[in-house]
C-alpha cells in the first residue's frame, strides 16, 4: 500500500511516506542492509505471465507488499522506487450492490424509527445483539449478546479489531487479491500489510504453505505478525474457498500464534447453496476467530452502513471485545437509529427478507453465469463464480490487443472497460494484484436494468436473461470481450 496525498494525483509521481509504508524494493536501505528479493505472487488468478504455484510441503514464495521493505523497518529511511501510482487516490470500488430497490418492509421499518430522538449505544443495542446472536446460531456458531458488537460498517469494525489485535510493531496478513477495504485500515494505522498468495482452485484464503513461508521470512526480517484476515465467500473473486484448504490454513495461522479475522459478508449469497460447502473458520478454531459480517452482503441496501461482529467466548475475546468497544467510542463510530431498526429486522430472518435474499441470489447467479459465459469465450480467464454479485477475469491473453489500445496495466485496462462497457471495472491493483496484471472484476447489478421497474422485473421474471434490457447489457458486454477477441485473433501470426 503506497501512501499518497489526498490532494495530489498519483500519477504525479511517488508521494510522502511514513513509517511502515517502504515505497519500492530497493536493493537496500541507506545504512547498506540487503533487503530480500521480491517473489512472484503465487497461483492464483493466472494469466500464464507469472511464475508457476509453490509445491504443497516445499518453500512458497513470499510477495513483498508496497509496505513490508525490512530496511524502512530497521532504519526508517524509504529507498527509492520506480514511478508507477495510478489511479484517482480517493477511488475505492464499493462493495457490489444488488442494483435493486430497497425491500418495502425494510423501508416501513426505518420510517417508524425515523422520528426517534435518542442514540443507539456504542456497539448496539440488546435486541440488535440478541438479533445477531440468532443470525450466527442458525448457521452453527453460537454466541452471546456480551461478545457481539455492531458498528457501522465492516470497515469501522475491521478498523477497531485491527487497533486493538495489531498495536505498535504488529503486522498484518491478507490474501492476495484481497477486498479493496481491508487495506486501507492498516494504513490510517501505519501498520504493514503482506498478501499472501492464493492456491489455484480459490481466492479469500492463503495458501497455508505460503503462509508459513510468509511468518518465517516476516519474522526473520524482524516483523511481529499478528493478524490474518480472509474471507471463505470472496470478494473479488467470487469464489469459495474448500474446506480442506480453509482447514490447512486455519490450522497453520494457528500454529503461528495469529489471530484471524473472517469476513463472511458474503456467506449467504451462494449461487448454488445445496452443492457448495461452505465453513466458517470459527466452526474449526473457536477460540482464535472473529468473524465480521457487513450487512450489505444480502441483508441491507450497501448505502445503509451495518455491520456485526462476533468474538471468541475465551478470556483474550472479552478482552478484545471490550478494547474494540474502546475503540468505537472514541471513533463516536455508532449505528444511525433507523438503520439500527433495520438491521435488527433483517438479522432476525422474517419471510420477505428471506425470500428477498435467496430471489436476488437467483438472479445475480443467472447474469453472473451469462457474464462469465461471455468473457471466457472471448479468451480471457475467470474462475465460475460461485457467490456474490461479481466475477474476477484475468485478460492476460488479450494483452498485445490490449497493449495497441493504450491498455498495458490494470489501471488503463480499468479505464478502458469502463469506458467500454459504460459501468464500474475495478482493476486487480485495487484488491492487491499485481498492476502489470489486466485483472477486472466485474459487477452483475449494472446489467439488471437502468431504473428500478426495470431492475424489479428482473427480480421478479422467471427468465430474467430474455429480458430485452437484460439482454442488451450482456449483449453490451459480450460484444466488447468479442471486439477484444477478434483484435487478438488478428495480432496472431499465420500459420
Amino acid at each position: 500500500m503506497r501512501r499518497t496525498d489526498p490532494e495530489r494525483d498519483p500519477r504525479d509521481g511517488p508521494g510522502p511516506t511514513h513509517r511502515g509504508e517502504a515505497q519500492g524494493a530497493a536493493p537496500g536501505g541507506e545504512d547498506g542492509d540487503s533487503v530480500p528479493h521480491e517473489v512472484n505472487p503465487g497461483p492464483a488468478h493466472r494469466g500464464g505471465d507469472e511464475d508457476p504455484a509453490p509445491r504443497r510441503g516445499g518453500h512458497a514464495p513470499v510477495r513483498r507488499s508496497e509496505d513490508q521493505n525490512p530496511a524502512r523497518r530497521r532504519n526508517g529511511h524509504t529507498p527509492a522506487r520506480p514511478r508507477e501510482d495510478h489511479g484517482p487516490v480517493r477511488y475505492g470500488p464499493p462493495l457490489p450492490g444488488d442494483g435493486l430497490p430497497v425491500l418495502p418492509e425494510l423501508s416501513a421499518v426505518v420510517a417508524a424509527a425515523a422520528d426517534r430522538a435518542d442514540a443507539q449505544p456504542v456497539g448496539g443495542a440488546p435486541a440488535l445483539l440478541e438479533a445477531a446472536c440468532g443470525y450466527w446460531t442458525r448457521r452453527g456458531l453460537s454466541c452471546v449478546p456480551d461478545r457481539i458488537v455492531a458498528g457501522p460498517g465492516a470497515p469501522a469494525l475491521l478498523l477497531a479489531i485491527t487497533a486493538a489485535l495489531a498495536g505498535e510493531g504488529a503486522d498484518i496478513l491478507v490474501p492476495r487479491p484481497c477486498a479493496a477495504w481491508w487495506a486501507p485500515y492498516a494504513r490510517l494505522l501505519g501498520r504493514p500489510v503482506f498478501h499472501v498468495p492464493t492456491p489455484a482452485e480459490g481466492g479469500g484464503v492463503p495458501d497455508p504453505y505460503a503462509l508459513l513461508e510468509t511468518v518465517r521470512r516476516v519474522r526473520a526480517e524482524g516483523g511481529d505478525p499478528r493478524l490474518l484476515v480472509l474471507s471463505v465467500a470472496d470478494d473479488p473473486t467470487a469464489t469459495v474457498a474448500p474446506p480442506e484448504l480453509l482447514h490447512e490454513t486455519v490450522e497453520a495461522a494457528t500454529a503461528e500464534g495469529l489471530h484471524l479475522v473472517s469476513d463472511e459478508t458474503w456467506r449467504d449469497t451462494l449461487h448454488a447453496p445445496h452443492e457448495t460447502v461452505l465453513l466458517s473458520p470459527a466452526e474449526m478454531w473457536p477460540d482464535d476467530v472473529t468473524v465480521v459480517t457487513d450487512l450489505a452482503g444480502a441483508l441491507l441496501p450497501a448505502g445503509w452502513p451495518a455491520a456485526v461482529a462476533r468474538f471468541p467466548a475465551t478470556g483474550a475475546g472479552r478482552r478484545l471485545h471490550a478494547r474494540v468497544l474502546d475503540v468505537l467510542t472514541a471513533l463516536g463510530a455508532r449505528l444511525a437509529v433507523p438503520v439500527a431498526a433495520a438491521a435488527c429486522y433483517a438479522l432476525d430472518e422474517p419471510p420477505p427478507v428471506t425470500e428477498r435474499r435467496e430471489a436476488t441470489v437467483r438472479l445475480h447467479a443467472r447474469v453472473a453465469a451469462a457474464a462469465y459465459a461471455a468473457v471466457v469465450a472471448a479468451g480471457a480467464l475467470a474462475r465460475p463464480p460461485q457467490a456474490g454479485r461479481h466475477l474476477y477475469a484475468d485478460l492476460a491473453p488479450l494483452r498485445e490487443p490490449l497493449a495497441a489500445q493504450g491498455a498495458g496495466d490494470a489501471q488503463e485496462l480499468e479505464d478502458l472497460l469502463t469506458a467500454r462497457l459504460g459501468m464500474p471495472a475495478p482493476g486487480g491493483h485495487r484488491f492487491g494484484d499485481d498492476l502489470g496484471a489486466l485483472r477486472v472484476r466485474l459487477a452483475t447489478g449494472p446489467l439488471l436494468g437502468g431504473t428500478d421497474e426495470e431492475r424489479t422485473e428482473s427480480l421478479v421474471s422467471p427468465a430474467p436473461l430474455e429480458l430485452p434490457h437484460v439482454q442488451s447489457a450482456l449483449v453490451s458486454l459480450r460484444s466488447a470481450f468479442d471486439d477484444l477477441r477478434d483484435d487478438a485473433q488478428r495480432w496472431e501470426p499465420p500459420r
